[in-house]
């Protein structure tokens, strides 16, 4: 008959073993989650200026195009059902159309109409959610040479009144981010 020794030599791993790499985990944890959310930040930012850019060569090539000026709406150059027309050029996909892509919140203000054509417009780019999609307000006019102003979201907020009434209508408040 066989009889079973038992090993005095424990398997496995304590309780305390285990707990001490939990605790290396958060910590290490807790150092790189701000370094992940920075990075995601500043691709937001820099997704935004693109969208910026997409949306002004959007905007040259409606104006050659339909020879109507630029569009009234950011709407106009978004996806058509068929062919593109001067209510949907597709020219743009549906997000930048609509309005919101990547963390950014996109507003379009055509100028006015001189001899049936809007001839100039203001495009800004405000951060969906200040401080966690984005630092920077970015905008655009085609008078400037496309040439895109960045500026801190507090300082659009407390400088601008058309970004005044877009925060308040959005239901945001302005606050200050804490690093930019």
């Amino acid at each position: 008959m066989l009889l079973r020794q038992e090993s005095k030599t424990p398997c496995g791993f304590s309780v305390m073993e285990l707990m001490i790499v939990v605790a290396i985990l958060l910590i290490l944890a807790a150092i790189e989650i701000p370094n992940l959310l920075s990075a995601k930040i500043a691709a937001n930012q820099a997704a935004a200026v693109a969208s910026l850019r997409t949306l002004e060569t959007a905007e040259v090539t409606y104006a050659v195009t339909y020879n109507q000026g630029y569009s009234s709406t950011l709407a106009q150059l978004g996806p058509s059902n068929g062919s593109s027309s001067p209510q949907a050029a597709d020219l743009v996909d549906n997000l930048l159309a609509n309005g919101e892509k990547g963390g950014y919140t996109y507003v379009y203000v055509p100028g006015p109409v001189v001899d049936g054509k809007i001839d100039t417009y203001t495009l800004k780019a405000l951060p969906s959610a200040p401080c966690a999609s984005g630092y920077l307000s970015y905008s655009v006019a085609p008078s400037s040479q496309a040439a895109i102003t960045a500026e801190s979201f507090t300082t659009v907020a407390e400088n601008n009144f058309v970004a005044q009434v877009l925060i308040g209508s959005l239901g945001r408040e302005t606050v200050g981010c804490g690093t930019q």
